[in-house]
């Protein structure tokens, strides 16, 4: 929850900040790549290719990406920099769109997929960043344990992210772009949306409360080393 909530924040701000100084655009991009961007680009871009080609390029795209945050958890850093680089990209557009009059457009094309897509994101990142802190604070274990049953935790979340990634591209390739009315797109990512947090904080909860980690049985988990005390 937290990184969702620090995530949201960053971006709010970030588009706030170029939302309050416009001038800055000319900086990042050109007037012609403005004008590209907010008349034709952005909207083309969900209906350039087949939708079922497009599905399959975004779940691709997003796999890599949560892959990443929970690969390079460990290291912390590349976390905190992929989730901020997201973050940015969405700040960044969104203040330009809506500095363009086109803010209308770009919430109409962004919320059918985009809350169940940066759920997961923030998930995958959330993840990464638990694996990193097994390592800074492993507690009553050993660094090493820590680190494999958080690591073996988090290959067990990722393979969870696949399929929620997978519904995620569907929408994007086959609602974000079709003809239905603004509100009824919109609908279909929220009620998407509340399915996974439901999921999530019921089945989900009541997994955790009976002992659920997502970890291997200790019989599984091969050998450890002996710790004093």
């Amino acid at each position: 929850m937290f990184t969702a909530f620090a995530n949201i924040c960053a971006s709010l701000a970030i588009g706030w900040w170029f939302l309050s100084h416009p001038q800055f655009e000319s900086s990042l991009m050109s007037p012609s790549e403005i004008d590209k961007l907010v008349n034709t680009d952005f909207q083309h871009y969900y209906s350039e290719f087949a939708a079922s080609h497009f599905a399959a390029q975004v779940w691709t795209h997003n796999a890599w990406l949560t892959a990443l945050c929970i690969a390079l958890g460990v290291l912390g850093v590349p976390v905190v920099y992929l989730l901020f680089e997201n973050v940015l990209n969405l700040g960044l557009i969104g203040a330009i769109m809506i500095n363009h009059d086109r803010g209308a457009l770009f919430f109409a094309l962004i919320l059918p997929h985009g809350l169940l897509e940066l759920t997961a994101v923030f998930v995958a990142g959330a993840t990464g960043l638990r694996l990193f802190w097994a390592w800074i604070e492993p507690g009553a274990r050993t660094r090493a344990t820590a680190v494999a049953q958080e690591g073996r935790s988090a290959m067990a979340v990722a393979l969870g992210l696949v399929v929620v990634l997978a519904i995620s591209g569907l929408i994007e390739a086959f609602v974000t772009p079709s003809p239905l009315p603004t509100w009824a797109r919109i609908s279909v990512g929220v009620l998407a949306e509340v399915a996974f947090l439901a999921y999530v904080f019921t089945v989900g909860r009541w997994a955790w409360q009976h002992g659920a980690t997502g970890d291997v049985a200790a019989r599984d988990a091969g050998d450890t080393a002996p710790v004093v005390g």
